[in-house]
């Protein structure tokens, strides 16, 4: 993403395409990539969950291909109005699903995934040891910060969102 991207704006232009679809905005991404590329994440709202009884994530995006269609056509006319918020103009688009390996991008997210394995990678380092990434059970997000434990040592790291460089749920084919 460059820094010129405005993802706050972005997420405001887009958001209300998707909810007019009944869709959950996920992630909205700038990549150079032999030209510009805004790659949107969609996802059906509650359709990858927790089930309560074992704590496991369920998957299941619930996006259809059609979904997609359809979001990738509105949201093309809605940034061409407001082809100030990407820098150079020229871009190509792709909608798409989160996949099993959804990203937690806002606090919402670490709230509803809570319980679930999740890899979360810093900006700084963690301790002493330069340590960057953590990954184990997302146990809670409170004061700004994400709570995770690292089930074979019981220790918690505790990650404040803005140390977040980026963060995934785990999923583990059974």
């Amino acid at each position: 993403m460059t820094s010129a991207l405005d993802k706050t704006a972005l997420f405001d232009v887009i958001e209300p395409v998707c909810k007019a679809h009944a869709l959950e905005l996920v992630d909205g991404v700038l990549a150079n990539e032999h030209g510009a590329v805004l790659r949107v994440l969609i996802d059906r709202e509650g359709a990858a969950h927790v089930e309560k009884a074992t704590g496991k994530m369920i998957p299941g995006s619930g996006v259809s291909l059609a979904d997609c269609q359809a979001v990738s056509r509105d949201l093309s006319t809605v940034l061409d109005v407001h082809e100030r918020l990407l820098p150079g103009g020229r871009y190509r688009l792709e909608v798409s699903s989160p996949g099993v390996d959804r990203p937690l991008v806002r606090p919402h997210d670490f709230e509803r995934f809570t319980g679930t394995e999740v890899r979360v990678h810093t900006k700084l380092p963690l301790d002493d040891t330069g340590r960057r990434k953590v990954q184990g059970t997302l146990l809670k997000l409170e004061g700004g910060a994400v709570h995770v434990e690292d089930p074979p040592s019981r220790t918690t790291w505790v990650v404040p969102l803005d140390n977040v460089a980026k963060a995934h749920v785990v999923f583990r084919f059974e």
